[in-house]
């Protein structure tokens, strides 16, 4: 868990770093095109942030919660994420 947990950090702060390059290219006026090219970069950076984040929650806390009979919690809460996934 703290290798994934320093990942998910690292993660962030390519993030965050890319976010604050983002804000500079806006407040330069630098031509729309590379503008989107670079939020493109961050949604992709944080999808793969949630499937990090996702991945390791299928292998712990389902599991566990399984483990300990509150498998109706688990599967509801599953039910959420897929409908806020599919709310995109």
């Amino acid at each position: 868990m703290k290798a994934e947990k320093q990942d998910v950090l690292k993660r962030l702060n390519y993030i965050e770093g890319h976010i604050a390059g983002i804000r500079k290219m806006v407040e330069e006026d630098k031509y729309c095109v590379d503008v989107l090219r670079q939020t493109h970069a961050v949604r992709k950076a944080i999808e793969k942030l949630e499937q990090l984040i996702l991945s390791g929650h299928l292998e712990s806390c389902v599991v566990e919660g399984i483990k300990e009979g509150r498998e109706e919690a688990v599967i509801d809460e599953l039910l959420q994420l897929y409908n806020v996934a599919g709310n995109k």
